[in-house]
């Protein structure tokens, strides 16, 4: 059976380039038979935090919140898609991820970072990993690093260069650690229900 994966992306940027490697990543699970959704924060158009999805009464969240809660609970893991802005968050992705809490529970969640450096958005991958523990999901060791993101995928998604190379060499350990740990989990939660 399919695992059902949510890529986030969240960029708002009119030339933004990491949605080559959100789209590479879709790509690449659906070709090992995954059920993959990509969720761009920039199209789904939360607000700015005020209340997260919580604290609305039944039936009184925007429309586009409560559709997306419904596809994160449904979800068997995430893979977030992160750019690096000065050393820290995309607000757009972070705004998204915070209007939600228990919907993130119980489930793993990869890390793919970017830049326009060198640095791969490296920095801004460390501080996903703590965000995303202390949100209730189980971060995987492996992660993917590329920059700079202009040079190792074209417009197209296609790896280029020698970053694209070594985006295509470290792509399935990191699929094979986020499907290990998908089923893990969902064998998990049929056979004890989480604790809270």
């Amino acid at each position: 059976m399919p695992h059902r994966i949510l890529v986030l992306y969240g960029s708002y940027r009119i030339d933004r380039m990491g949605i080559r490697l959100a789209d590479y990543i879709v790509t690449g699970l659906k070709g090992r038979g995954d059920d993959v959704e990509l969720i761009d924060a920039k199209a789904v158009g939360l607000p700015m935090l005020d209340r997260m999805y919580k604290e609305y009464p039944p039936g009184e969240a925007p429309a586009a919140m409560d559709a997306l809660a419904e596809k994160i609970k449904a979800a068997d893991a995430f893979v977030f898609v992160v750019g690096e802005y000065n050393w820290g968050y995309q607000p757009g992705l972070k705004n998204l991820t915070d209007h939600f809490l228990e919907e993130w529970f119980w489930r793993p969640a990869a890390i793919a970072s970017y830049s326009a450096g060198r640095i791969a958005g490296a920095r801004s991958n460390l501080l996903w990993h703590g965000t995303l523990s202390e949100m209730g999901m189980v971060v995987i060791s492996s992660t993917l690093t590329v920059g700079p993101i202009g040079d190792a995928l074209d417009t197209g998604g296609k790896p280029t260069g020698e970053g694209g190379k070594a985006l295509m060499e470290s792509f399935p350990r990191f699929a094979d650690d986020l499907a290990w740990w998908t089923a893990a989990a969902k064998a998990q939660r049929h056979v004890k229900k989480p604790p809270y």
